[in-house]
């Protein structure tokens, strides 16, 4: 009977996975019917269709992930589609206010559309990937691929809004910036565990911290020089902030060495002070930043040309605890930016502090998902791999966050799942079935290693030679 616990496990995970996805689409349903509710005292007309969507959505993937991955946490699916519906229902209630206000086109039908695109990819990736670590043996080329992406903007990307981050060709637009965070963490991964025990035990001290040897700043000065260059010539906060904070990250969890956070830190404080002070569109950025309601009177700052952060901040403001209601708000004052990184404010202004707050959980219980399938998982750049993926998701959640509500100055990313973006729902999708596939194996492993005829060894992220202090502060080799 022992061959049957295997076999138990995966279907109580995939029973917990479909209950929750009924759940979702009950949240759903109901949101997009309050919002035509409260704006037209009627049900939506496309209520059916929405309904039928979500649910063949939800069906659809959860049949892909209970063929293709077992095993995988049962949490990850429901909190992405939740959060795409959510992203669904705030279009479609935005569509409205913005179509009559400004005459404009309906965005909603397109993000179904890309959803749509998304959860294939999702599934495709999870039928082709059989095994993460494959990925492995091709970073060089992914980081090849990566940094032809992050340049491409700058020489044939179009200025929209003041950044170079689109490439638009035959009609088509695409954001490879979405892209390149997968693929910066997955290289970062490969690449860190080669070289995890000489970034971990070379150094001096200095005031009680391990510096790295100037030969081994090599790779952070790199990626600092590359994420500035981003900045400079293609004026793309977000995405420079992603990709080095990204690295960072990674860094230290591989060697457990506080001097790379504080390495990362400096330079990063460095790089955006001197570009903030220098480069017309970041210096704009900033100026509103400190001065939002600027924006609003006649002596605005020089390039500030949006009312955009002061809008929100009434936003938030009239939205206060509870909200006025989704449906009951005026969010289209924020104007084009309210359906992309400024959706936020919708949920602000109408389901207040409280569904700010919700949707942030969402967002922290995603990442705490792929936190926890890094410690579960056993070889090491599936460790690394499932970090920095995480670690990807909080830092655009929080730039994305932190810029709308005036915390930091604006990055113009979309805030994964929810706002309107064909690249980014496509990439975070991907992103998606990454985080399923790394679940599924350590999952797989664990249930071998606790019922197979030998236990497997679990593989350190860092190694027990690298370690010769024991648990706690590392020693020089040569000691």
């Amino acid at each position: 009977m022992r061959g049957l616990k295997p076999l138990t496990t995966a279907v109580a995970r995939r029973r917990t996975e479909a209950l929750l996805l009924l759940f979702v689409i009950a949240i759903a349903v109901f949101g997009h019917a309050a919002a035509g509710l409260a704006m037209n005292d009627e049900l939506p007309p496309n209520l059916a269709g929405f309904t039928i969507s979500m649910t063949l959505l939800s069906l659809v993937g959860h049949l892909g992930v209970r063929r293709f991955a077992a095993y995988a946490d049962p949490l990850i699916l429901p909190l992405a589609m939740l959060l795409t519906g959510l992203g669904l229902v705030l279009l479609h209630r935005l569509d409205q206010g913005y179509i009559e206000r400004y005459n404009s086109d309906a965005n909603a039908p397109g993000q179904l559309m890309w959803t749509v695109v998304g959860v294939a990819a999702c599934l495709l990736v999870l039928a082709l990937l059989r095994d993460h670590r494959l990925l492995q043996r091709f970073i060089y080329i992914t980081m090849a691929v990566a940094l032809v992406l992050l340049i491409a903007p700058a020489f044939f990307g179009a200025d929209t809004y003041g950044a170079k981050r689109w490439i638009k060709l035959f009609g088509f637009s695409l954001q490879p910036g979405e892209f390149v965070k997968i693929m910066i963490a997955i290289f970062f991964a490969g690449y860190l565990v080669v070289h995890r025990d000489s970034l971990a035990l070379t150094g001096r001290r200095f005031l009680g911290m391990r510096l790295p040897p100037m030969r081994q700043l090599g790779p952070i000065v790199t990626v600092w020089i590359v994420s500035m260059l981003v900045l400079v010539f293609e004026r793309d906060l977000g995405t420079s902030l992603i990709f080095f904070g990204v690295f960072v990250v990674m860094l230290y969890v591989a060697t457990e060495r506080t001097s790379w956070i504080v390495c990362g830190l400096l330079m990063a404080a460095a790089g955006a002070f001197v570009v903030g002070s220098t480069e017309p569109h970041v210096k704009a950025r900033v100026a509103a930043w400190l001065n939002p309601l600027s924006y609003y009177w006649e002596n605005r700052p020089a390039g500030v040309t949006s009312d955009q952060s002061a809008q929100a901040l009434f936003s938030f403001g009239t939205g206060g605890i509870s909200g006025t209601g989704l449906g009951m708000g005026h969010p289209e004052l924020i104007a084009f930016a309210g359906r992309s990184d400024f959706i936020l404010t919708t949920v602000g202004e109408e389901l207040g502090l409280a569904g700010v707050m919700a949707v942030l959980i969402l967002y922290a219980l995603l990442v705490q998902r792929g936190l926890r399938m890094a410690l579960g998982a056993r070889d090491p750049f599936g460790k690394l791999l499932a970090v920095g993926l995480a670690a990807a998701l909080a830092l655009q959640v929080f730039v994305v966050a932190g810029g709308v509500t005036g915390l930091i100055p604006l990055t113009g990313k979309a805030l994964p799942f929810l706002a309107k973006g064909g690249s980014s729902l496509l990439a975070n999708w991907i992103m998606i079935a990454l985080l399923l596939r790394i679940s599924d194996s350590a999952e797989r492993q664990r249930e071998a290693d606790t019922h197979g005829p030998a236990e497997t060894t679990i593989t350190p992220l860092v190694s027990a030679e690298a370690r010769p202090g024991g648990v706690g502060e590392r020693e020089p080799l040569g000691r």
